[in-house]
Formats: C-alpha cells, sequence, structure tokens
C-alpha cells in the first residue's frame, strides 16, 4: 500500500504522497540530530510551556484535526473529537508534572553525595499506527519532549495528512525546528532509520509481527524499545454484577472506533447464570446501533480503515463459523462503497478456530459461557496476548482473584479499560513490554545516571 489518504466511508483515493527520498531523510536526521544537542539542555519550564502551547494549538483546531482522522480511517468525528482533546490533555499533564518526574533522585552510598539524573536519550523513532492517530503520537511525544529528547515519527502510510498536521501542531507551538519531524516513509526505509546511529530508541504500537521485526533490528543494533501490541481482552461478567451497567459498557468496549482498538473488549466471558440475558441485552443493543457516514452526529458505527481489514475480519468470521461457531447478529459485509461491517456476535466458538485464538479487529464480540470463577480465569489467560482485562463482579474476594491472576497489564473491576495520562499502559505476554504513560512512562528514553560524589 502507498502513502495515500482513501476516505473509508467511499474507497476513494483522494491524495497520494511521494515517500522522501533518500537524500531528503538523512537532511531530516541531520537536523534532528543537530537540534537535540540545543533542545537537551532547555529548561522543563521551557518545553512545558511548548506543550500548553500544543495543547491549545490542539484545542483552537479541534474540528479541523477531527475532520483529518475521520476523513483518513473513518472514525466517527465524535470520537476524533474526543481523541483530539485527550491529546491536548496529555500535553498538559506532563507540563505539569514532567519537572517533577524528572527531577534528581537522592540515592544512599558510601559517599558523601549520590543520586540519580535523568537525562534524555537523544533521537527517539516512533512508529505509530492508524488506528488512533493523534492520540497514539501524542501519547509518546509529550513525555519524551517534556524529557528533551526529539522525536522523529514514521506514521501509518494511510494517515499522512494526519502526520502532516502533527507536525505541525509542534511546529506553531513554538518547539525549536527538528525536535518534532514526521518522516513519509515506506516500511523498507524504516529498517535503515532504525540502524542509524543517531536514532538511540524506538516506540511501537502495532501488530505482533511489526513488534518483532522491529525488536529484533533494534536488538541487533542495541537500541532500547518500547512495544504496545495486540489485545484479546476478556470482559468478564460474574453472576453478582450489575447487569445493566456490564451490558451497557461491553457495548461501548467492543464497538469503540469502530472496533478496531487494542484494548477493547474482544473475548466476553460469562458466567451461565447470567449468559443469556446478558446475550438478549447485547444482541439488541448491538442491533441498534446506526451505521453510516462517519461525519453524521448520529452514526454510531463508521467503515474500518481498510479494506484489506474488512476483508480479513470477515475471513476469520466466516472460518469460525464454518467450524462450528454461530452468528447471533451481523456477520456480512455490508453491499455499496465503503468499508463497512455490522456490529457482529459469534458464540458457541470452537477451541481452535480464529474467534478462540485470534484477535478480532473489528466490531465482532466472540461470548464464552463459564460455570465459575476458576474457569473464567483459565479462559481469560488460553491467550498469548495480555494488554487489558475487565472483570464485574460486586464480590470481594472475586474481585481480589481477578487482580492477582489476570495475566494483562492492566485489569479494570467493574469498568471500562482504558489509557489515562496518569496511569502507565501497556501490556505482557506478546503483547508488548515497557510503559507509556504516568511517571513511568517518561521514564522510558531517559538515562537513569549514577552520580557518586566524595
Amino acid at each position: 500500500m502507498g502513502i495515500a489518504t482513501t476516505n473509508p466511508a467511499t474507497g476513494e483515493t483522494l491524495k497520494t504522497f511521494p515517500a522522501l527520498h533518500d537524500s531528503e531523510l538523512e537532511r531530516r536526521l541531520a537536523h534532528g540530530q543537530a537540534a537535540f544537542l540545543d533542545y537537551r539542555r532547555t529548561s522543563f519550564e521551557q518545553r512545558g510551556q511548548w506543550l500548553y502551547q500544543a495543547a491549545a494549538q490542539l484545542e483552537a483546531h479541534c474540528d479541523d484535526y477531527a475532520r483529518l482522522m475521520t476523513l483518513e480511517m473513518g472514525k466517527t468525528h465524535q470520537s476524533a473529537i474526543a481523541e483530539v482533546k485527550k491529546s491536548a490533555l496529555v500535553c498538559r499533564y506532563y507540563a505539569d508534572h514532567g519537572a517533577e518526574f524528572l527531577q534528581d533522585q537522592p540515592g544512599e552510598s558510601d559517599s558523601s553525595s549520590a543520586f540519580i539524573r535523568y537525562q534524555p536519550l537523544g533521537i527517539v523513532l516512533a512508529v505509530m499506527p492508524w488506528n488512533f492517530p493523534f492520540w497514539q503520537v501524542f501519547r509518546f511525544a509529550a513525555p519524551a519532549l517534556m524529557a528533551g529528547n526529539v522525536g522523529l515519527l514514521k506514521h501509518a502510510s494511510n494517515v499522512p495528512q494526519c502526520a502532516i498536521a502533527i507536525e505541525e501542531v509542534f511546529q506553531k507551538a513554538g518547539f525549536p525546528s527538528g525536535v518534532f519531524q514526521s518522516l513519509l516513509i515506506t516500511a523498507s526505509q524504516t529498517e535503515p532509520v532504525i540502524a542509524d546511529d543517531r536514532i538511540q530508541a524506538v516506540t511501537l504500537t502495532g501488530s505482533e509481527l511489526a513488534g518483532s521485526r522491529v525488536a529484533a533490528l533494534a536488538g541487533k543494533h542495541i537500541k532500547k524499545t518500547v512495544l504496545e501490541l495486540g489485545g484479546s481482552d476478556p470482559f468478564i461478567v460474574m453472576d453478582s454484577a450489575d447487569l445493566d451497567l456490564a451490558v451497557r459498557t461491553a457495548t461501548t468496549a467492543r464497538l469503540m472506533n469502530n472496533g478496531q482498538s487494542c484494548i477493547a473488549a474482544k473475548r466476553f466471558i460469562l458466567h451461565e447464570a447470567i449468559a443469556p440475558q446478558f446475550t438478549a441485552q447485547l444482541i439488541d443493543r448491538f442491533q441498534a446501533q446506526v451505521i453510516g457516514d462517519p461525519m453524521a452526529a448520529n452514526t454510531d458505527i463508521g467503515p474500518l480503515a481498510t479494506a484489506s481489514i474488512r476483508d480479513e475480519l470477515d475471513q476469520q468470521v466466516q472460518k469460525t463459523v464454518a467450524m462450528g461457531g454461530r452468528i447471533l447478529t451481523g456477520g456480512q459485509p455490508l453491499d455499496g462503497p465503503g468499508y463497512f461491517y455490522p456490529p457482529t456476535i459469534l458464540s458457541d466458538i470452537p477451541p481452535h478456530s480464529p474467534g478462540a485464538t485470534e484477535e478480532f479487529f473489528g466490531p465482532v464480540a466472540l461470548l464464552f459461557t463459564v460455570p465459575d470463577l476458576e474457569a473464567a480465569i483459565a479462559l481469560a489467560n488460553a491467550t498469548p496476548l495480555g494488554l487489558g482485562a475487565s472483570a464485574w463482579t460486586t464480590n470481594p474476594t472475586e474481585q481480589d482473584r481477578f487482580i492477582n491472576d489476570l495475566e494483562a497489564g492492566a485489569v479494570f473491576i467493574n469498568g471500562l479499560v482504558k489509557s489515562d495520562p496518569r496511569l502507565p499502559f501497556g501490556g505482557t505476554k506478546r503483547s508488548g513490554y515497557g510503559r507509556e504513560l504516568g511517571m513511568q512512562g517518561i521514564h522510558e528514553f531517559v538515562n537513569l545516571k549514577t552520580v557518586w560524589i566524595r
């Protein structure tokens, strides 16, 4: 796939972009390195002011940026507006707290004085996905730039105008030239960038395959990586749960961003006592969703981002059904232009089918019934992925078991799994390693320098 804007609601390619020539790519790398040598010496106060101005720029042009996201990857306009506002929030969070997180930490030793100083690494390359084209970038960039690093963005090839707009946000906020640059490059051009000595670290959000390739290449060159990869998140509902709230939240948890979210609830693990009632209510809610133009205010579900994503999702559904799964609603791509797939629910899912073993990146809920707590935990953990998990129960003993025993980077009890600038975010197992956000996120791309003074 080339670097292009293709409207997912119509299938029309609106604009194409040439990849950077190697000479221009070299110029940008050199510019970033030169910028770092000066930028690393700026004060926390100054960096914070620039981040405040970035937040103001985002909010002042919120509707324009939201329309751009909807145009390029199909999320509803209302959810795109929320994404721009959340991107502004993370800028302000690190402007407010970055200096505190990076202040010298005293240590004990046999010296008269010892402490830890946090210092920037240099250029950090971010390889980012299309599903949250602003938020994914800003949750990396805000802490990285606050720490004194320089950022280079290799964005997904189907959101090039978002990539260009994000660079402009930082420019208009007053950050020095070269401190944040978007590189319109191909996947094959990315490998030599990672290998370049001026790149000190890499962060990637994306597929398990992309993560393994980037991590292998960065490891070859001894470079720090943070990976946030796929998820097959369980949404566990026990018999003591507030069922109405659980069903309402489940609808949002599965269908947000047209079902294209790593931390979307994907496997619904239901205690047998409440499974029939939960299922009936979920079907009603899925069938009530309005599918259509993502710019329309009343639209709940827009198109999937690309034709290949829609086709792969449908293949997973059909293969699961062919192996014995049952469609309760939806289950067929919609006719007409665009990449629309209806909210779909599958049950009776065979153990070795795609529904039991693969991540479904679209509006498909996978239902499983279990007899008790032990079976719920075992099924939830029966995946190589471990990003997030949600468990619904009012029983304190059950809550404690879920918190301790679910294999995930985050466990939410009686709530929607979500990212929050104030809390570390990331996965375990094959969902990746390292953390974004919170104090832990800003510490990922700094040198923890031990200082000892006689």
